[in-house]
């Protein structure tokens, strides 16, 4: 498990109420890739990814465009040691 990593991830844009948090769970579902995803306050969306560094990059990456009807502006993510999510959930 030492190749596991955790990536914390803002998204900006137009990325709430266009089924963002589904899909990005569907995406890290299909990439094996645990952790969670929610809507903030200031119209953000944040997610967690933890797993194979080349799953959480990508889909890291696949937060750039999101889901079909996202406008993705921005995304930060900041990388560290993971700390043991299992499963994926969007969370309220």
């Amino acid at each position: 498990m030492t190749d596991r990593v955790r990536a914390h991830v803002f998204v900006s844009g137009r990325v709430q109420g266009v089924y963002y948090r589904a899909s990005t769970r569907d995406a890290a579902r299909e990439n094996g890739v645990d952790g969670w995803v929610r809507n903030l306050d200031d119209g953000r969306v944040e997610a967690v990814f933890e797993g194979p560094e080349g799953a959480v990059r990508d889909m890291v990456a696949w937060c750039e465009t999101g889901s079909r009807a996202a406008e993705v502006d921005d995304v930060d993510a900041e990388y560290g040691a993971p700390e043991g999510e299992d499963g994926f959930e969007v969370r309220r």
